[in-house]
């Protein structure tokens, strides 16, 4: 009889222990032409062999072909050399943004330094932050009109954030800390501005109704005293007040500098806004000084950096090549890798890196009071930047 004409015989799916195995039999039966015996205990891979009566040429069981087995698929080449879930892919990131970061801090930190030797052979504040600014907008800025060339209305549609940028972040931070490094101790300066992010609690809180939590009261109340230390209100130390003024201009151009960059602008590239704000702060500052009301001067004599005496083209172009180009870069892209909250927290490390040129090229060193002063303000930062909103 042909295996067709069996159409509707049972099919019996047995499964029975091997010898020795007291586990019962199971059985199955449904309506197909051919016997399937399952040989394997209840815990064993199954032996499986198909019984087709009358299909061999004595009726003896037909085993199939072996079904192969599931060769699970080998992980993706991305995710093995850096998609999201590699947890050294996002060690390396990590790395990299703390090493950008750090560069950064000190690129940035080198500035005051810089200026202050600069301003004492003869250098206006004016006419350092002019060539400094003018020849990093030189060259972040113009690439950037570059590849912006055929996506203005992008620029159109950002004019004020580029505006804001361009005349508080760069034109009036840069230029009250120089003003105020001309009086000041260079870390006293930095200090002061860095009050920057306790003067954003207060706008937010007055503007717009965001209440402090307690871990960013605390920062602000050590900030406060720490300042109070820095600027010897006990009487033991004493400085210019028009330095301080100028020092608080600037940490209120970083307060600006806080609140701009915290716009999203997912199709405006950060560089480019640099760029364009470099360009604008360049115009700006060349109208202060076209109209008179600050001088501008120069001077061809050396400049005393620690041991050196150099040609004040080295510093010129440092403060233009480290301390802006390479500075602004090396920050936008650490705060990328790492994200602007923890991006924030290494930037503090600018604070000793201005402590430390200072120290070390102009023989600035800060005593025990502005020290622990200084201590609180960087804690006092510390703790207003955790106690921002995840």
């Amino acid at each position: 009889m042909s295996m067709s004409s069996r159409v509707g015989a049972a099919v019996r799916m047995t499964r029975r222990g091997v010898a020795g195995s007291a586990g019962p039999a199971e059985r199955l039966s449904v309506g197909l032409p051919v016997d399937v015996s399952v040989d394997a205990p209840v815990d064993a891979p199954a032996d499986v062999r198909v019984h087709v009566p009358g299909g061999g040429p004595l009726g003896q069981d037909v085993s199939p072909d072996p079904v192969p087995a599931r060769i699970p698929s080998p992980p993706s080449p991305l995710r093995r050399r850096g998609g999201p879930r590699d947890p050294g892919a996002r060690w390396s990131t990590t790395a990299r943004g703390l090493v950008l970061a750090v560069i950064s801090c000190l690129a940035f930190g080198m500035s005051g330094t810089l200026a202050k030797g600069l301003m004492e052979t003869g250098w206006s504040p004016l006419a350092t932050v002019g060539v400094r600014v003018s020849g990093a907008a030189l060259l972040l800025g113009l690439p950037a009109l570059w590849v912006m060339r055929r996506r203005l209305s992008v620029l159109r549609a950002h004019a004020g954030l580029i505006v804001g940028y361009g005349m508080l972040a760069v034109a009036a931070t840069q230029l009250c800390y120089f003003l105020a490094v001309q009086t000041l101790p260079v870390a006293v300066a930095l200090l002061v501005e860095y009050l920057g992010p306790v003067m954003v609690v207060g706008w937010l809180w007055l503007r717009h109704g965001q209440r402090p939590g307690l871990l960013t009261g605390l920062g602000a109340l050590l900030a406060m005293t720490g300042l109070a230390l820095v600027l010897g209100v006990t009487g033991r130390v004493s400085f210019d007040l028009v330095g301080v003024a100028w020092a608080l201009g600037a940490a209120t151009g970083l307060a600006g500098y806080f609140l701009l960059s915290a716009r999203p602008t997912p199709d405006l590239p950060p560089l480019v806004l640099v760029g364009c704000g470099m360009l604008l702060a360049a115009v700006v500052l060349g109208l202060i000084g076209a109209t008179g009301l600050l001088p501008v001067t120069g001077s061809n004599a050396q400049v005393e950096l620690g041991p050196w005496l150099v040609s004040p083209v080295v510093p010129l172009a440092l403060l233009i090549l480290v301390s802006a180009v390479l500075a602004y870069t090396t920050g936008l892209l650490a705060a990328r890798a790492l994200g602007s909250r923890v991006a924030s927290f290494v930037s503090l490390l600018e604070v000793l890196a201005a402590v430390g040129f200072a120290w070390m090229l102009l023989g600035e060193v800060p005593g025990a009071l502005q020290a622990a002063g200084g201590v609180l303000v960087v804690l006092g930062a510390i703790a207003v930047k955790a106690g921002e909103p995840q």
